[in-house]
């Protein structure tokens, strides 16, 4: 049996970034550590983005500026490390 850090290695995703998919869809952590892989592996880094960015407002809102300053350094990091692809027909057009 995987354990939740084996599967975080697994998943090309920091803890960060998993806890705020998980936060922002309401789930436990290792379900989005499986929906952040399957995003990262199915073009689906902008809409983790959204996810990331959606936490920070809520947090913003809140006046939680810890958690502010947390999300935005994961913001920060997966899009240094996940940048987002263009669409595969902008692809082929080029």
């Amino acid at each position: 049996m995987l354990t939740y850090e084996e599967c975080l290695e697994m998943s090309d995703l920091s803890a960060d970034e998993i806890a705020a998919i998980a936060e922002h869809e309401h789930m436990d952590p290792m379900i989005a550590v499986a929906l952040g892989h399957y995003l990262v592996t199915h073009d689906g880094e902008k809409r983790i983005q959204s996810f990331i960015l959606d936490d920070i407002e809520r947090a913003r809102r809140c006046g939680d500026h810890q958690k502010q300053a947390l999300l935005a350094g994961a913001l920060r990091h997966f899009i240094a490390t996940h940048p987002v692809k263009k669409a595969q027909g902008q692809m082929l057009a080029s």
